[in-house]
C-alpha cells in the first residue's frame, strides 16, 4: 500500500497551507528563503489538486476516481468532489472531533474502532449519507486514547451538517453538507479546469 511519508509540516509549506487546517497545532520553525516566480495557469491548478489531496489523505488513483463519480452527478462537478471527500468515514470521525487529525481518524477506523448505524466498519473510505449513526465501540469508550482526544477536541467546532454526543462518543450525519458548509481553503474550480483538459 502506497504511503506518503513527507514531513506534514514540510509538506504544509510547500503547498502554502496553515497546519491547523489538517489538526496539526505546531509550527515549522525553519525559515527557507524561497524565490519568487510566476506560477503558470497549470502550476496553480496542480497546487489545488494537490492540497484537496494532502488534506483529505487520498492518493491519485483514488482522488481521479472520486473526480469522475463527481463529475457523472447532477450539479457542479467540483462541490460534488469536495462533499464526495467530506463525507467519507474517516473525515466525519474526525469532524466529530473523535481523532485530533484525519490520519489518526483514519486509523481509528482501521481498527474497527467505529460503528456506523451500530455495524462495524473498517474501511476509511466508506461513504456515509444523512441520517447514519457514527458511534464508538462500548469496548473502546473507556480507552484512555478517546480521553486524550476530547481533551484537544472538546472545543472544535463540529459542523452544521453533523451533530455530536462527546458524553456516548456518538455523532449523527444530519444531511449531506454544501460547500458553503465546507470550510477546506480549495478552490475546487481549478481542480475542474485541470481534469477538464
Amino acid at each position: 500500500m502506497a504511503v506518503n511519508r513527507e514531513p506534514v509540516l514540510k509538506r504544509c509549506k510547500a503547498l502554502g497551507l496553515e497546519p491547523m487546517v489538517l489538526g496539526i497545532n505546531k509550527k515549522s520553525k525553519r525559515e527557507v528563503a524561497q524565490r519568487q516566480r510566476k506560477i503558470s495557469e497549470y502550476g496553480l491548478q496542480m497546487r489545488e489538486k494537490q492540497k484537496a489531496k494532502f488534506i483529505y489523505g487520498v492518493l491519485e488513483k483514488q482522488f481521479r476516481n472520486y473526480f469522475a463519480k463527481a463529475s457523472k452527478q447532477s450539479g457542479i462537478a467540483g462541490e460534488n468532489l469536495l462533499r464526495l471527500l467530506e463525507t467519507r468515514l474517516d473525515n466525519v470521525v474526525y469532524r466529530l472531533g473523535y481523532g485530533r487529525t484525519r490520519s489518526e481518524a483514519r486509523q481509528v477506523v482501521g481498527h474497527k474502532l467505529i460503528l456506523v448505524n451500530g455495524k462495524s466498519v473498517n474501511i476509511p473510505s466508506y461513504r456515509v449519507k444523512a441520517g447514519d449513526v457514527i458511534t464508538v465501540r462500548d469496548k473502546s469508550k473507556e480507552l484512555q486514547r478517546f480521553k486524550d482526544i476530547l481533551d484537544v477536541t472538546g472545543t472544535r467546532i463540529v459542523p452544521e451538517w453533523l451533530s455530536a454526543d462527546h458524553d456516548n462518543l456518538a455523532g449523527t450525519i444530519l444531511s449531506v453538507p454544501s460547500r458553503e458548509q465546507i470550510d477546506v481553503p480549495v478552490n475546487e474550480t481549478l481542480i475542474v479546469e485541470l481534469y477538464s483538459k
